[in-house]
């Protein structure tokens, strides 16, 4: 289907969906952004209110997945000093709006707007940095100390749904740029990726409920205030895949190591982090830089596709070449 096809289909979905909720009338929609989800700005006529309404891609997450998100939400506002956005209900209190279109379910939900603005990525500093690692690791403490929900669902994030035999976004041999030379290269990473994340382990320790795609894009920042946002992904993973989603996009940045001790550095204000957990870092980062070649192949009306889709093949063949020359345990 071509994307005017799914923006079409998508904006459909929103408007059906906006009726269900307490708006003036004209209120009109605005498309944020197109990645994973579907993201429309909601203004309002007259007053300049905004809200956010997400419209979740097709056949990807089910309605109780979307309650579990939620729920997590509520237990952050609740019981954590994390600030996170608000959903604001339907008129009669629900919290996910399901549409019918063209024989699918699609399901919505109305966020509160959040104020602030994204760290500009083009002008990163290790201070974002230690600023992530902090909120990364207050995240991993309610994760581990809150008791979900006995309906809680939520997907994994663990080797057979990442790179193994059902991967959730595809597969990095499909994506654009790899050919033969670079799936050979990128296949022995692979392998011995597998074999010392086998090693590390899936213990109540190493693996639990993460973000997911805690990147300095999904932080807004106003004053003093920090919002982490965009939840959609949040499963059952590595705790420390986080950090790979950290530098999401330009994992191969000369800058990285500086990155990694200062994000290090900022966690240990919160929690302990080993060692052993510390080398495992430049793992999670080859990790999620396959998931996210694998996820560019799938995901070509993305805006991160669309811009480096052409080079990141070869930029994750020689973050792969490090990888294997230090048997993955670095990547400087």
């Amino acid at each position: 289907m071509a994307v005017t096809e799914d923006i079409g289909e998508d904006r459909a979905v929103a408007e059906k969906a906006l009726e269900e909720f307490d708006l003036p009338a004209g209120s009109v929609l605005r498309l944020l952004n197109l990645s994973e989800n579907a993201t429309y700005a909601v203004e309002e006529p007259g007053c300049g209110h905004r809200s956010i309404l997400r419209v979740h891609r097709k056949n990807y997450h089910r309605a109780d997945q979307i309650e579990s998100e939620l729920a997590w939400l509520d237990a952050l506002r609740r019981d954590s000093d994390i600030t996170v956005p608000t959903v604001i209900p339907t008129r009669d209190g629900r919290r996910i709006v399901t549409v019918e279109h063209d024989g699918a379910q699609r399901h919505v939900v109305h966020f509160e707007m959040v104020p602030g603005a994204e760290p500009d990525e083009t002008a990163l500093t290790s201070s974002d940095f230690h600023t992530l690692g902090c909120i990364t690791a207050a995240l991993h403490d309610h994760a581990r100390s809150w008791q979900r929900p006995a309906a809680f669902s939520r997907f994994a994030w663990d080797w057979e749904h990442s790179l193994g035999a059902s991967p959730r976004w595809g597969r990095w041999r499909d994506a654009t740029g790899v050919g033969d030379h670079e799936a050979q290269i990128l296949g022995r990473a692979e392998t011995l990726l597998n074999q010392r994340l086998a090693e590390y382990g899936t213990g109540s320790d190493t693996f639990g409920l993460v973000h997911a795609d805690l990147r300095l894009a999904n932080l807004l920042v106003d004053g003093d205030t920090i919002t982490v946002i965009d939840f959609d992904d949040c499963g059952f993973g590595w705790y420390f895949y986080d950090f790979g989603t950290a530098v999401s996009f330009f994992e191969d940045h000369p800058s990285v190591p500086d990155w990694q001790e200062a994000w290090v550095s900022g966690y240990r204000t919160r929690r302990e982090l080993t060692a052993a957990d510390e080398d495992m870092l430049a793992s999670f980062i080859l990790l999620r830089r396959l998931l996210l070649l694998a996820w560019m192949g799938t995901h070509s009306h993305s805006r991160e596709s669309q811009a480096i889709s052409v080079t990141y093949a070869a930029g994750s063949c020689a973050l792969a070449e490090k990888y294997l020359s230090s048997s993955g345990r670095s990547l400087t």
